[in-house]
């Protein structure tokens, strides 16, 4: 029980981590009054209508205790400011008591007539202010960042600030909550921010209805928070993403930056502030289908791991032989894919509806759905062929005239839209592009775990045979559905019963993964990487030898990943699985056996 004991206390302890040292004592950038917003419009909307209730209740207590009345016997008298306060208060609101000092004089009835129907038109004034200000766009929108502000500052675990929530946010935003992770959000759109309302989220997400340009809402939505661990702009707008790199990289530069453009030039501005990983999807796309080209196994690979936990095995697709590659649609995507394509030494023709001023002119003009312009072309007797405008339609046409012109050709196609899925599934096209879904994973890769984003890097240096057999074991263990990754550094925190096994160099990676009930049974974990100091082992054999402070990315179920963790816990375990003799764990039971596991080597 002691290795459960110690691991129910860290976990305890941990809960009340303080924020990370990097941000103890920082000044907030927006001064803390910003956030009492919505009371400084209620105070300046009904400002009118409140000294009028006030100027009418006074006026009518003070007329009331001025009139005079008389007492039982019918002398005169007048009443007190407190009993003229107090008759008034339960008549303003409507509650009627009916108890009086004395009988009221006619003077006394006549005032009173007047207060009260000069009172029923200060409550209509002040509540139709109220109402009016319910409706008021500058108080519903100061009332939602408050309630924003207020979720927050509450947050006490690692969060990501998402700047857009569009298809590649929403997208980004369901693989990260999979993990567990939590993250807040800032749109322009208010449709979009309703959306998380309706999604079926592990954690309440805090949401903003905002400019990303804006500092302001970026301090709101929790940029200058000590929990914020990275941020990521995926907004439509290439200066907006550029604000939110410019910002984050001036106030928070030890902060992990993504950002989504399709322009060179706000590539490189964000590049001129601090380190941002700028994701250009175009740019992905031909890489991707570079490496499709040269290693579809390792195109498969990085395609699978990117998708995230729960994502099927995509299809290994065949390559196409060298040969000329037709391009329809020479905008942006066309430019950077016809690139691409020359840069593997391929023959390139390009097609576009008009020649393009200043720039390199496509190889025929015309319309690509004309079948004399795709022959014309060159489509009959080359490799591949492109659709990439910028319509889904165009887009589908482009591809069953294609097909009809040269049957068995490689097909790639452009997605813009999400609706347009069962219409490319159905076409069952060679290489599509979402553009959202290539950022989405790309950020997936970087945001979810440094060295899932090492791994990847190294695949492209691997061959292909190499990418197959480790999608392979992957199957084996995990299944056609990828399991979830999960990272351990194997030091006093996370692997405490480790200690003295890492220090004397006795522990090897197979012996780490054996099952602490059966050591003759392997765990089904893949591991994906081994981090020895600067050094990144891809796919490291069993016989390594783990050290203090090694990390691993791992891959496994639910179960397997518990069954890791008790041996990370739990001194005896460890003993077992190396030398295969069980020791207690208990102090009780220790004692009665003499046996002390050992955990100093």
């Amino acid at each position: 029980m002691g290795g459960v004991l110690r691991a129910f206390w860290r976990q305890f302890a941990g809960s009340r981590t303080p924020p990370p040292r990097r941000m103890r004592g920082r000044q907030r950038v927006v001064p803390r009054a910003a956030e009492s917003g919505a009371v400084f419009v209620v105070l300046r909307r009904l400002r009118a209508p409140l000294i009028t209730l006030i100027l009418v209740f006074a006026i009518s207590v003070l007329g009331l205790s001025l009139v005079p009345g008389q007492d039982a016997e019918g002398n005169p008298a007048r009443m007190s400011v407190f009993d003229a306060f107090y008759f008034m208060s339960y008549t303003a609101t409507t509650i009627g008591f009916g108890e009086l000092p004395n009988a009221f004089t006619y003077a006394q009835r006549m005032w009173v007539t007047g207060a009260i129907y000069l009172t029923v038109v200060g409550w209509a004034y002040a509540i139709g202010a109220v109402l009016t200000l319910l409706q008021d766009r500058a108080f519903r929108r100061a009332l939602t960042r408050g309630h924003v502000t207020r979720k927050v500052a509450r947050l006490r675990e690692p969060f990501l600030l998402m700047a857009g929530y569009g298809q590649t946010g929403e997208m980004l935003g369901e693989a990260f909550d999979a993990l567990g992770r939590r993250f807040t959000v800032i749109d322009l759109d208010e449709s979009r921010i309703d959306v998380l309302e309706l999604n079926t989220s592990h954690a309440d997400v805090p949401g903003l209805v905002g400019d990303a340009r804006d500092l302001h809402a970026l301090v709101i939505a929790g940029l200058d928070h000590p929990w914020c661990e990275g941020v990521v702009a995926l907004t439509n707008d290439d200066q907006a993403n550029l604000a939110v790199a410019m910002s984050a990289a001036l106030l928070r530069p030890e902060l992990p930056v993504v950002a989504r453009t399709t322009s060179a030039v706000v590539a490189e501005r964000m590049s001129a502030f601090g380190s941002p990983t700028v994701i250009n999807p175009f740019d992905r796309f031909g890489d991707r289908l570079r490496l499709a080209l040269r290693a579809p196994s390792s195109y498969q690979l990085t395609t699978w791991l990117e998708s995230g936990p729960g994502a099927a095995l995509p299809e290994r697709r065949e390559a196409p032989a060298p040969g000329r590659w037709v391009v329809a649609g020479y905008g942006a995507f066309g430019r950077h894919f016809s690139g691409d394509l020359r840069a593997e030494g391929l023959e390139v023709a390009t097609i576009d509806p008009e020649p393009l001023d200043g720039e390199e002119s496509p190889t025929v003009t015309g319309d690509a759905s004309d079948p004399d312009v795709l022959v014309a072309a060159g489509l009959v007797g080359a490799v591949g062929f492109v659709a990439g405008t910028d319509d889904d339609i165009t887009n589908m046409s482009l591809v069953a005239e294609a097909r009809r012109v040269a049957p068995g050709v490689f097909v790639a196609a452009r997605q813009n839209s999400p609706a347009s899925d069962p219409l490319f599934a159905a076409m069952d096209v060679d290489a599509l592009l979402v553009p959202t879904a290539v950022v989405a994973h790309e950020a997936y890769a970087q945001l979810s775990t440094p060295l899932l984003w090492r791994f990847l890097r190294g695949l492209l240096e691997r061959d292909d045979a190499w990418a197959a057999e480790v999608t392979a074991r992957l199957v084996e263990q995990c299944g056609h559905h990828l399991d979830p990754l999960w990272k351990v550094r194997l030091d006093e925190t996370e692997a405490p019963s480790l200690g003295g096994w890492l220090s004397s160099g006795r522990l090897r990676l197979g012996d780490l993964l054996r099952s602490p009930v059966d050591r003759e049974r392997r765990l089904a974990v893949v591991p994906l990487v081994l981090k020895q100091g600067e050094e990144h082992l891809l796919a490291p054999a069993d016989d390594v030898v783990l050290g203090p402070g090694d990390e691993l990315l791992l891959a496994g179920r639910p179960a397997e990943r518990r069954a890791l963790e008790a041996t990370l816990m739990d001194d005896a375990v460890p003993e077992y699985l190396v030398s295969g003799q069980r020791v207690a764990s208990g102090w009780l039971w220790r004692k009665l056996s003499g046996r002390v596991p050992t955990t100093s080597g």
